[in-house]
């Protein structure tokens, strides 16, 4: 059996790996691919794998846009922390999803699923990947408007434009604004960066900022970025290499 895993962590592709190999009794071929250029180039070379498991954002784009330029029509199973409804127009192609962060159970279930469906998989099946590219770029304009803060005995709406940034420390989730003021919120940082749109980014796991902050940006070790804001903030933020690009392409549209 072939499998192709598309994820851009390391980390989270060899644990993913591991426990395909753990779950399945037959002998097994896995390629790691670890963005969209190398996955359009090995679509473009390769035989079709048996199955796909695939991350949905990688660090230079969509795994969606592998398959726009590339007809697959193998299963895809996506590993990924968007809400159900991005992933309805798959679930009548019979491909499955797992929700970040994956156990070896819904790994499994996924697995299983795959086995009944792969005798009735065909080309004719093929997902339309490019409307589903719509439709989460339709859905990255609907943003709130503000958050609700839960203070003391009050819920206080902050609105969107006055938050510099959210960030993690110490499993809780940090609120500052522009006026200097540190709160904090309920949500975790995927439900916020669903929310709010364009105008934030997801600089890494800890960190998720307004384009409105940001001064500009530092070159860091190993082609890694570091922010420069107009708040103050003790703490560097950084941007991997894999996510330089994405995030110089973001900020370049503000």
């Amino acid at each position: 059996m072939n499998i192709v895993i598309i994820e851009d962590e390391a980390i989270v592709a060899e644990e993913l790996e591991i426990n395909i190999r753990k779950l399945l009794e037959e002998p097994v071929v896995i390629t790691h691919i670890r963005s969209v250029k190398e996955g359009i180039t090995y679509f473009e070379e390769c035989e079709m794998p048996d199955l796909i498991f695939s991350d949905i954002q990688l660090g230079d784009g969509l795994s969606f846009e592998i398959f726009v330029s590339q007809p697959i029509t193998v299963p895809v199973v996506f590993c990924t922390a968007y809400d159900e409804y991005a992933l309805d127009a798959f679930k009548a192609n019979g491909i499955d999803y797992i929700l970040k962060p994956f156990t070896r159970q819904t790994l499994d279930n996924a697995l299983q699923k795959y086995m009944q469906l792969k005798k009735i998989f065909s080309s004719d099946q093929t997902p339309q990947y490019d409307a589903l590219l719509k439709l989460l770029a339709a859905k990255d304009t609907e943003k709130a408007s503000s958050v609700l803060v839960y203070h003391a005995d009050k819920i206080i709406p902050i609105s969107l434009d006055d938050v510099a940034m959210f960030y993690l420390e110490n499993l809780i989730t940090h609120i500052l604004t522009f006026s200097g003021q540190t709160l904090y919120h309920t949500k975790n940082l995927d439900e916020l960066e669903r929310l709010s749109g364009s105008s934030f980014f997801r600089a890494n796991r800890q960190f998720l900022v307004n384009r409105k902050a940001i001064i500009d940006v530092s070159s860091f070790f190993s082609r890694k970025l570091s922010i420069n804001f107009n708040v103050s903030f003790s703490e560097r933020v950084i941007v991997s290499k894999a996510k330089a690009p994405q995030f110089l392409n973001w900020l370049a549209k503000g």
